[in-house]
């Protein structure tokens, strides 16, 4: 398998491992992150993936273009690889440490987690217009960043830097490339530590905007929010704090 699977401190890591192929997804490394990803969603000591790739050179340069050229691949089948949100549910917080090139279904893959951190030599694009193929994943993109933006990513498939990443919304931090891994660990590890079922909470809300009017995002976040201020956790918060001690959650 062309992936491999840790935690640490309560954090997931999925690594592609195919680094000196620019960790393009090939067969085995779609089955990796499907395994990774199902992995994650039962894994309790695990309270955040991190997604990323082997080497300094690519987080993924998108699809194995070899592959596709020999399986003559057309329209991807639905289980192609997992899109989060679309094709598998990832309640917990997802965040792609991007090491290095994000093209197509790199940038797929950066797009879906909930943040991005960058490597300063990191590069994303969506280029399937400048080979034909197709890029339906990139239905959210005007929603994460601004239309025109979006559709000028699209239309040319030219790449931008971390720092244009990050200027316009794609990206929450641009680090130096060393510092990639400790930095990105220290942001997974502070969520982690918050109460689990308010950050599940506070992700699902953060994605109604995107669905819904605004009528029904407010009446949609009331439900989403009633079992957690009616669980255990929401009197431990209180009480910790009350008690001067950091809080124990039980995830209830």
């Amino acid at each position: 398998m062309s992936t491999t699977y840790e935690v640490v401190n309560g954090v997931a890591w999925l690594t592609i491992d195919r680094p000196e192929a620019r960790n393009a997804m090939s067969k085995d490394v779609r089955d990796g992150l499907w395994e990774g990803t199902r992995r994650f969603v039962a894994d309790d000591s695990a309270a955040v993936l991190v997604l990323t790739g082997a080497g300094e050179k690519a987080f993924c340069a998108g699809g194995d273009l070899k592959e596709m050229a020999e399986t003559g691949l057309g329209v991807p089948p639905p289980d192609f690889l997992p899109q989060f949100r679309r094709n598998v549910a990832v309640d917990k917080p997802t965040i792609a440490a991007v090491n290095g090139v994000a093209y197509a279904g790199g940038f797929l893959l950066a797009q879906q987690c909930d943040l991005v951190v960058a490597a300063e030599h990191a590069r994303f694009a969506v280029s399937e217009v400048k080979v034909g193929r197709g890029s339906p994943w990139a239905a959210p993109l005007s929603w994460l960043v601004p239309p025109r933006v979006a559709l000028e990513i699209l239309l040319t498939g030219d790449p931008l830097d971390a720092h244009r990443a990050r200027e316009v919304g794609l990206v929450n931090h641009v680090v130096p490339a060393g510092e990639l891994r400790e930095r990105t660990q220290a942001l997974a590890e502070r969520i982690a530590a918050n109460a689990p079922l308010s950050v599940r909470a506070a992700k699902r809300t953060a994605y109604l905007s995107a669905e819904h009017t605004r009528a029904e995002a407010y009446d949609r976040a009331e439900e989403i929010w009633a079992p957690v201020y009616r669980s255990a956790d929401a009197q431990e918060g209180p009480a910790a704090f009350r008690d001067k001690r950091a809080p124990v959650w039980q995830g209830r």
